[in-house]
């Protein structure tokens, strides 16, 4: 009497590709908490850099346009505007927040469809936030001691990418993608909100040294 023979159950595509999406070697995909930092952290500064440009725009058409967010003499974006600082590689600053910005919108939401990259592309986005939060501490630097005056607008930018730079270090550190001793890996694993809070609690206060009440007259 012959066997029956076995019906190998169909396997769908997509599974297929689920599971071997899975198997990437070193891949790693975000939480859905990272993901959303990563789009509101990119969009304000994405806002943020679109309002500056377009402040900016018409300030070249009319050297006497005074941008919405010009408060008084300290709060003051069109003197920051006007600044060498404003344009520190030949064009305006907030022309390559665009393009920055929009990247980290577009990894935000890759996360939130469940995309996984590879370690080089984690540790590539990490620089890239490195490079973005010293280029913001140069700005902090130039606009607090050197042109004395502060945009709302750049402030907002400031702070997203002070959070967008330390939970993807954060990140990559608990992965392992970052050489870390366990002490740290435990502390980002637990405190990771406490160092970016550190970083803006700073700037706030290094902001308020500088001009205390001046700010508000």
């Amino acid at each position: 009497m012959s066997k029956p023979m076995s019906v190998k159950q169909p396997v769908k595509d997509g599974a297929a590709a689920g599971a071997d999406h899975e198997d990437v070697p070193g891949a790693a995909g975000g939480s859905r908490a990272l993901a959303l930092l990563l789009v509101i952290t990119g969009a304000a500064g994405l806002l943020a850099s679109w309002i500056i440009t377009l402040d900016k725009f018409e300030l070249l058409k009319d050297p006497n346009f005074q941008p919405g967010c010009s408060i008084n003499p300290v709060v003051a974006c069109g003197s920051i505007m006007k600044s060498d600082q404003a344009e520190a590689f030949g064009f305006p600053n907030p022309m390559l927040g665009l393009a920055a910005y929009a990247v980290v919108i577009g990894v935000g939401m890759s996360l939130l469809g469940r995309a996984r990259f590879p370690r080089w592309y984690w540790l590539t986005f990490n620089a890239g936030t490195l490079f973005g939060v010293g280029f913001c501490t140069w700005l902090m630097f130039q606009s607090l001691y050197r042109i004395n005056a502060l945009c709302l607008w750049c402030c907002l930018a400031w702070v997203a990418t002070i959070l967008m730079f330390w939970y993807v270090t954060a990140f990559n550190v608990r992965q392992g993608f970052l050489p870390a001793p366990g002490w740290l890996k435990t502390f980002f694993e637990d405190f990771t909100w406490a160092l970016p809070v550190m970083h803006i609690g700073v700037i706030a206060m290094l902001i308020l040294t500088r001009w205390g009440s001046d700010l508000w007259v």
